[in-house]
């Protein structure tokens, strides 16, 4: 497992998409943080989060589109297959390589709200309340946590769809579609009438189950389902390849 993640991570730089992954994230997430909070003079990082969770519509897929569609195109798929490696070891190896630069991408972005700190009780903070309390660390701390759930469980969905195809970019617009129609069942849900489609809906929402980590609260159900989407879609990758191994 642990050669397979050594690869994929050393390929992300060799074909030039952990390059860009790294440099359209940053530059999203400190355009983001700069103008929802120092421009709009606010300490109020919730839109920033929002908005960074809907950029992974675009930044997932660029992650996950070659995991396996590569490993295709190249015909080098059953070198994977007939490694000393379980099926488990060779998906779980390819996602954490996956979630990795990933992750590396969110931690490095924190250095947006370094700027932001050393705004507090700066001249033209807009709301008297913000100017008082300043930036509340333990909602940025919690915020993000939940990004890096969210994270781990699209990139579980887009290495499941990258194993059902050899083509990056259908694999890259399946995963495009997928995630947007996760995002947009919250507002959906806004026009739904029924209580028990809505409450069902609510339930599966993404953006609905982030609210208590958008407000400083480590909320352990929304953990446990972002884990448990991320390990169902880890499974299903798994079932793909027992398939192909022994079909």
């Amino acid at each position: 497992m642990f050669a397979i993640f050594k690869k994929e991570l050393r390929s992300y730089f060799l074909n030039a998409i952990g390059y860009v992954y790294v440099g359209v994230f940053l530059a999203i997430s400190g355009l983001l943080c700069c103008y929802t909070t120092l421009v709009a003079r606010t300490y109020d990082t919730s839109t920033y989060f929002s908005l960074i969770i809907i950029s992974f519509i675009i930044l997932i897929p660029l992650l996950t589109m070659k995991l396996f569609s590569e490993e295709k195109k190249l015909r080098t798929e059953q070198l994977l297959l007939t490694a000393p490696v379980s099926i488990w070891g060779m998906v779980f190896g390819k996602f954490l390589a996956a979630f990795t630069l990933f992750v590396s991408g969110v931690l490095v972005s924190c250095i947006n709200f370094f700027p932001l700190a050393a705004y507090h009780n700066a001249e033209g903070i807009s709301d008297a309340y913000d100017k008082a309390v300043g930036p509340v660390f333990s909602i940025i701390i919690s915020s993000t946590v939940g990004i890096i759930l969210i994270g781990a469980a699209f990139i579980a969905i887009g290495l499941f769809i990258s194993s059902l195809t050899e083509n990056q970019l259908a694999a890259a617009i399946i995963t495009v579609a997928i995630i947007l129609g996760m995002l947009l069942l919250n507002m959906v849900n806004n026009y739904i009438e029924n209580t028990t489609v809505k409450f069902i809906i609510n339930w599966v929402c993404f953006m609905s189950r982030f609210s208590n980590f958008s407000y400083g609260l480590l909320d352990p159900a929304a953990l446990v389902y972002y884990l448990s989407i991320a390990g169902v879609f880890l499974l299903l990758t798994v079932r793909v390849y027992d398939k192909r191994r022994w079909g």
